[in-house]
This record gives structure tokens, C-alpha cells and sequence, in this order.
């Protein structure tokens, strides 16, 4: 694999930003061979360090007489699109300047005119090639305008830069989004004139949001930069990534090595998937259940300190994994072991209620006898209260945690330490005794 940063477009491109998707991507599980990071046979892997290769290859197309200088303003070329939408016709260059003469583009050029650079499609030519996912492609070059491969502002087009790369790094394969579909006659040609092996395309359907709208920003997309701020796992993407849009053999949970032998470009879908963060989210439930003590000690990092040292640490998070989604969740539990005191919700309230004051008095003078040996003691409470089931496990929950469900209860009480657990068995006695 070859990590290519394709940053002509001056704007929309910033060091920092690179630094920043280098990182989400490492996050994500995704190396690379070769890259602006680790260098390569192939580089530089910056387009912007890359203009070598595009001046060789435009003056070869020059010499075939293939390009030409265009001088259509940004204007005119917006009135031309939309008189030819107009007419019902497909927009296209109109060839403008096409035929202008050589003396008159070198007279505007020294006149300070800054031209763009047009490559010259041939006419009644069909352009095939084999998609991978939607088979056999046949465009006529005459429905496809000369189009640009050098910016007036200098800077090399996507059409020019993109094809020459792929073929000076020996790329094979491109997969792309099928919005790219259009342009693949346009590179093939470009190829073909410069005499470059052309690799084989694939085009995926672009992923719809909620509206059955490409998903976008605005639909609420997020980068990975998000989703990991966010708090999700990177196995969960990757996991809902192999089978978004991908019928993916494998139902279960998979490790990152095992993904490549369960995918296949055939079972891709022709149709468009549509991302569901329901499918997402289970994924994250996988990745949570999945992942090493290590892994979600770090993806908790800066919430377990209350918790107390290593050892604590490493109890807490076995006790609590199976409740937590994102790291957030964690706050609540936490509250719960480390809190002097705790609040119940209205369910827990009532269950304190119900069970009297009566219950928790026998459930702590137990205590006193069996802490912290949670068996013993709840042997203890069902012999003296003569309940068993829900009805001795929900009150003693409801008083220990201020809530009617969570982690097994055992060893919460266990990091609550004996001091805490008699306070909080006290209280729901109080607070029975008092009415609620």
C-alpha cells in the first residue's frame, strides 16, 4: 500500500492537517509501505514535491501537439455551461480556444494573460475499460470536453496529476468513489497519450446518510478524528467498515489480520450502502467486549483516577466493561465505588421503599458479620429476610448503587470497601424508615 498526499489545491492543504490524518489513520490500524512518513522507492509521496514528473509529462504532450492554452474566464465558461444546460445539451468545453492560433497565445501570454492548459480529446474515439465492480464501461470521446490538466494559477490538475502518479508509483488497482466514474475515460486517455500502463479500476457507491443523500458534513458525516473523540474503538470501524456496502462471509467479531481473507472485491455492492449508527454502535459493543485490558485502560485514560492504583484500576474495568459503550459511560460507575454518598433514581427510591427498614437493618447487622465476603453475606441476608432472587438482589442493588440495574453487584462491593457499604445500607434503612 502507497500513501499518497495529493495537496496541488494550495487552499485546502496545511502540514498540520497532514500530521493530523496520519495519526487517524495510524488510530484506525491502517500502515503503509510507503509514504511521506517512511519514504519509499516511489517518492516523494507529496504531489506538491512531485512537479517534476507532471512538467516531463506535459511537455510530452505538448510536443504531440495534445494540449493547448485556454484563456476562457471563470465566467465565460459558467455562461458557456449553462446556455448548453439550457439547450438541453450535456455541459461540455466548447473548444474556444481550441483553434487559436500560436502567435496569438504567445501575443496574450506576453500581455500578462495567465492560461489554463487544456488537453485535446480526439474525436470518435470510444475509450472502454473493464470496471470492477460494474463490468464492462464504453464512453465516446466526443461527449467529453477538452478539459483541464494545468490550472492558470499553475498547479496541476486532479485528471493529470492523479494518472501520472498512479503510473510513475506503479500502482495496479484504484478503487475509488463511483462520483470518480466520469473520469476515468478522461485518465485513460491521458495515459495512452503518454504511453503509461493504465491499472485497473473499481468504482464503490458512494455511502448515503439518513436523507438517502451522499453522506456529507451537512448529512452527519464525521472524520475520524471525530469518531474518535467521540469515543469509539477502532476495531468497531473497522468492523462496520468490512461489511458497509461489502457482503462481508463473516458474521462474528473480526481482528484485523483476519479481515483480508474475508474480503472480496466481488461481493462488493453495485448499489449505494447507507451508514447506520446502529450498526456502528454494535460494533463498538463487540470492540469494548473484544478488547485487551490495556487497550481500554488507555481508551479510558484520565477517568479511572478516583478508582485508585493499578491493581484497583485493573478490577474496576473487568467489573464494568460489559456496561460501557463509550468512555462517558465510566463516570457513573466510577461515582458508584469512589462517591460518600449517592443519589437514587426514582426506581431504586422505590425499591428501597418497598423493601422497609426492617430489610436493611437484618442486611447490616449481616454485614458486620460477613464483610466483605459478599456470598456469606447475602447467604446470610436471604436466611434472615426469607427472600431470595430479584426480591433480595434488587433492594440491596438499589441501596449499593442508586439504581435497579448495572454490573454484577459483587464486585462492585468489593471496591466499595466495607466502611462504604455499611454507610450506604444505613441510609436506604434511613430513608425507608422516613417514608422514602
Amino acid at each position: 500500500m502507497v500513501l499518497r498526499i495529493e495537496d496541488t489545491d494550495a487552499e485546502r492543504s496545511d502540514d498540520a492537517l497532514l500530521v493530523k490524518l496520519l495519526e487517524d489513520l495510524r488510530w484506525l490500524g491502517l500502515e503503509w509501505a510507503e509514504g511521506p512518513d517512511v519514504g519509499g522507492v516511489h517518492g516523494p509521496y507529496r504531489q506538491s514535491e512531485r512537479g517534476t514528473y507532471y512538467a516531463r509529462a506535459i511537455d510530452s504532450l505538448e510536443a504531440q501537439g495534445r494540449v493547448y492554452p485556454c484563456f476562457c474566464s471563470p465566467e465565460e465558461l459558467r455562461l458557456s455551461r449553462k446556455a448548453q444546460l439550457a439547450a438541453g445539451r450535456p455541459p461540455r468545453y466548447a473548444g474556444t480556444c481550441a483553434a487559436l492560433p500560436a502567435a496569438e497565445a504567445a501575443r496574450r501570454v506576453a500581455a500578462g494573460a495567465r492560461p489554463a492548459l487544456r488537453f485535446r480529446v480526439p474525436a470518435g474515439k470510444a475509450i472502454e475499460f473493464d470496471d470492477l465492480i460494474h463490468g464492462p464501461q464504453r464512453f465516446a470521446s466526443d461527449d467529453i470536453g477538452d478539459f483541464v490538466i494545468r490550472r492558470a494559477d499553475g498547479s496541476v490538475a486532479f485528471f493529470l496529476g492523479n494518472a501520472v502518479d498512479d503510473a510513475e508509483m506503479g500502482i495496479t488497482l484504484v478503487l475509488r468513489g463511483d462520483d470518480h466514474l466520469a473520469n476515468t475515460p478522461r485518465q485513460v486517455m491521458l495515459l495512452e497519450a503518454l504511453a503509461m500502463p493504465v491499472p485497473r479500476y473499481g468504482h464503490l457507491p458512494l455511502l448515503l446518510g439518513p436523507s438517502g443523500a451522499p453522506l456529507s458534513k451537512r448529512e452527519g458525516a464525521a472524520s475520524l478524528g471525530d469518531l474518535r473523540a467521540q469515543g469509539y474503538l477502532p476495531g468497531a470501524l473497522r468492523n462496520y467498515l468490512v461489511r458497509l456496502g461489502h457482503a462481508c462471509p463473516a458474521g462474528g467479531w473480526l481482528e484485523t489480520g483476519e479481515m483480508a481473507k474475508h474480503f472480496d472485491l466481488g461481493r462488493s455492492s453495485k448499489s449505494a450502502a447507507h451508514f447506520d449508527e446502529a450498526q456502528l454502535r454494535h460494533w463498538q459493543r463487540e470492540a469494548v467486549t473484544h478488547a485487551t485490558e490495556a487497550e481500554l485502560l488507555e481508551w479510558l485514560s484520565g477517568r479511572l483516577e478516583r478508582v485508585g492504583d493499578p491493581g484497583r484500576r485493573s478490577a474496576f474495568v473487568a467489573a464494568v466493561r460489559g456496561n460501557l459503550l463509550f468512555p462517558a459511560d465510566v463516570e457513573p460507575l466510577v461515582a458508584i465505588v469512589c462517591d460518600a454518598a449517592i443519589a437514587l433514581d426514582d426506581d431504586a427510591g422505590r425499591e428501597v421503599s418497598a423493601a422497609g427498614p426492617a430489610f436493611f437493618e437484618q442486611a447490616l447487622d449481616a454485614w458486620r458479620v460477613h464483610a466483605p465476603d459478599f456470598k456469606s453475606w447475602t447467604r446470610a441476608v436471604g436466611g434472615t429476610t426469607a427472600r431470595k432472587g430479584a426480591a433480595l438482589y434488587m433492594p440491596l442493588r438499589a441501596a449499593l448503587t442508586g439504581h435497579t440495574h448495572g454490573p454484577e453487584l459483587a464486585p462492585l462491593v468489593a471496591l466499595m470497601g466495607s466502611e462504604r457499604v455499611a454507610e450506604r445500607i444505613a441510609a436506604a434503612g434511613a430513608r425507608a424508615a422516613a417514608g422514602g
